[in-house]
């Protein structure tokens, strides 16, 4: 069978582009190959199977016309198909340079402007329910212990689980001034300050569990049941167990889907009640761009709002190709992760 220069490219886009000249990490690749596996299958409905797609066919008109069988036949979310556009627009500005001749419809493709999505309320936890949360764990057992430090770090640095589940114990500095190393998304590493209580909580966990010897600088911080590294799994269901024994107690303290995001949500708004600078929060949550980190300027000014009318009723009115040894594309977007 003959190799169409639609499928050439996305091999070399997948195998050699994205992860050596782009950084992408595993989870952006993931994302992507899904996209495209998405893309094939509209592309399939049109009676334009996998196997013979060209560059040409990359078009303005049906690019927009995958965008809308998104959100209209397979019900994604503006958000998810956002996600998509992003994918099949890294892919548009690849062939860019490969294909200059066509760069005027390319140009259209990436002139398709991203939807506006709206803004989800921010949940997360207030004082009381912060205190009625850790109230829970159980620091008379060893694992209580365990994972009280681990909270201690996710509520107080705002990192997200999968950077909680990347450190290891020579990237926690207990010196002053303390830090942890984070090794974040795109690869990106930050050093986030630590409060003096989770210092003290730290080494009290790093002596107790005998992480404080050299011979453990390279061990995980922390360490599931089976004594390996934490899956993202294990965080969800450590941050539920509490949240739901908290929820007994006071069910108006504790939202019902309360996650992980939600702690750092939870810290996120601490900061910007405290009045913290708002380019330091960005730079201790990672955010690339300071607009991201804003969401939560705009949720406290909603906040404060909403207290201020509550409280004045009376005032306000109410490398070499795959593809040869797979012959078909969609089978190989599927399996190709499996192969690295």
């Amino acid at each position: 069978m003959k190799t169409t220069k639609f499928a050439f490219y996305l091999n070399k886009f997948f195998i050699v582009y994205l992860p050596n000249e782009k950084g992408c990490t595993p989870m952006t690749i993931d994302s992507y190959r899904y996209a495209f596996i998405l893309f094939l299958s509209f592309m399939e409905e049109k009676n334009i199977s996998a196997d013979s797609i060209e560059i040409t066919d990359l078009t303005y008109q049906t690019v927009l016309d995958f965008l809308s069988w998104l959100e209209i036949t397979r019900k994604n979310a503006i958000a998810t198909r956002n996600q998509r556009q992003a994918a099949l627009n890294s892919f548009i500005a690849f062939l860019m340079y490969e294909f200059p001749d066509s760069l005027i419809e390319f140009q259209r493709v990436l002139s398709i402007p991203v939807k506006k999505a709206p803004q989800k309320e921010i949940a997360y936890l207030k004082t009381d329910g912060v205190k009625l949360f850790f109230e829970q764990v159980d620091l008379h057992t060893r694992n209580g212990a365990r994972d009280y430090a681990l909270l201690t770090v996710l509520y107080t640095t705002g990192i997200r689980v999968s950077e909680l589940i990347n450190i290891k114990v020579k990237d926690v500095s207990l010196h002053s001034p303390s830090t942890l190393l984070i090794h974040g998304k795109g690869q990106k590493s930050r050093y986030v300050p630590l409060m003096n209580t989770t210092v003290s909580i730290l080494r009290d966990y790093l002596r107790n569990y005998g992480l404080d010897r050299e011979s453990h600088y390279h061990d995980w911080l922390f360490k599931n049941h089976l004594q390996d590294q934490f899956k993202r799994q294990g965080i969800n269901y450590l941050i539920k167990k509490y949240a739901d024994l908290a929820r007994i107690r006071n069910p108006e303290l504790i939202p019902a889907d309360f996650s992980p995001h939600k702690m750092r949500h939870t810290t996120a708004m601490g900061l910007v009640d405290s009045g913290v600078d708002l380019i330091y929060i960005r730079d201790l949550l990672g955010h690339v761009s300071v607009k991201t980190t804003e969401v939560y300027v705009k949720a406290d000014a909603s906040k404060k709002r909403e207290a201020i009318e509550a409280a004045s009723k009376e005032l306000v009115p109410d490398e070499e190709a795959k593809w040869d040894n797979n012959k078909n594309l969609k089978h190989w977007l599927k399996s190709f992760n499996q192969q690295r």
